[in-house]
């Protein structure tokens, strides 16, 4: 009886180890190998420009992963800001080769992705995973190399305006924008009905109550003040709004659009006026043009005027044109500040 319990236990053990061994093989190909990243260096720095869109940026290259066995090895490139243990991870791309190149756009989108902030230098780190594409394969990682990398932003900073005429909401609140990454010459286009303040980002982009905020300093003489401010004030229509945080001075300008020019009916010297709509945001009308130039402008006066480029509209710019004579409905789009745009379309 003993011999038999013990034939049966060896028996047990046998299949026992066969089973771990079968199990082995199934998880792994066999236990991989370290692997590191050959460039760039720890601590490299680079500074992202628009005007560089599509060149090299960044170039990783790294040393294979060793599975043991002939395989193709997939490489996940993986970003994160420095500091997060890469909690958050960007994907920033992947390869069956052993070296990745960013151009100039994708390292910027990336860089922003992670949490980088625009214009400032920050820390991204780098690590590289290795996979053999099959469920039996675990993941190996690279070491992890941190550069410094400064990127970019093509949006305009801008300023969010809550007041009674949207109730008072930032997050909704229209915009006021600047003319470039650190000027503080805000304006933007927008319907105002009593009272109003001007609203700063957080950190991360984002306009609430406890942020900065301007309000006036209580003389309403177009003086912004950032501590006992009071409402800002403008009766019911539609605006220019300017703001200036460095120079805390701040107006507002009563603006009513038309068209002018040789292919409208009032020619060169009358506007044919457009109509405000508060739910598209934008000025329209239906207009009889002929084949000509014109341009739009503010109170039928020559003080406030856009013209060309078309896609995105400049004061006191070129003139417009439209090729054929014909009905068209017209709309000026002013809501998105400092691009602002029109359409001639068919009625």
């Amino acid at each position: 009886m003993k011999n038999t319990f013990k034939f049966l236990l060896a028996t047990l053990v046998f299949v026992g180890l066969w089973s771990c061994e079968d199990e082995q093989e199934l998880m792994f190909l066999t236990p991989p190998a370290s692997f590191d990243i050959v460039t760039p260096d720890a601590g490299t720095a680079v500074t992202l420009s628009p005007d560089l869109g599509t060149n090299p940026a960044l170039t990783v290259t790294w040393k294979p992963a060793d599975y043991g066995t002939p395989t193709a090895v997939n490489y996940i490139i993986e970003i994160a800001q420095t500091g997060t243990n890469f909690e958050n991870l960007i994907e920033a791309g992947s390869t069956n080769n052993t070296n990745l190149t960013w151009t100039v756009l994708e390292l910027n989108g990336a860089s922003i992705a992670a949490g980088l902030t625009p214009f400032s230098q920050g820390g991204l780190d780098i690590r590289i995973k290795a996979t053999v594409g099959t469920q039996a394969s675990q993941p190996l990682y690279s070491n992890v190399v941190t550069v410094l990398v400064t990127p970019f932003s093509t949006d305009l900073p801008a300023l969010a305006v809550p007041g009674n005429h949207q109730g008072w909401n930032p997050p909704t609140a229209p915009r006021i924008a600047s003319s470039a990454f650190g000027a503080t010459d805000y304006e933007g286009f927008m319907w105002l009905d009593g009272g109003f303040k001007f609203v700063g980002p957080d950190a991360a982009g984002n306009f609430n109550w406890g942020n900065t905020d301007w309000g006036d300093d209580g003389s309403f003489s177009g003086v912004l003040a950032e501590t006992n401010e009071t409402d800002c004030i403008a009766p019911a229509n539609y605006y220019l709004v300017r703001a200036n945080t460095t120079t805390l001075q701040y107006s507002t300008t009563v603006t009513n659009w038309g068209i002018v020019g040789a292919a409208t009916p009032g020619g060169w010297d009358n506007s044919t006026a457009l109509t405000y709509n508060q739910t598209t945001k934008k000025w329209q009308g239906t207009v009889a043009l002929t084949a000509g130039e014109f341009k739009f402008r503010a109170n039928n006066a020559w003080t406030i005027n856009l013209g060309a480029p078309a896609d995105n509209m400049a004061y006191d710019g070129g003139n417009l044109s439209v090729d054929a004579a014909g009905t068209y409905f017209v709309e000026l789009d002013l809501s998105n500040p400092r691009k602002y745009t029109y359409t001639l379309s068919a009625p």
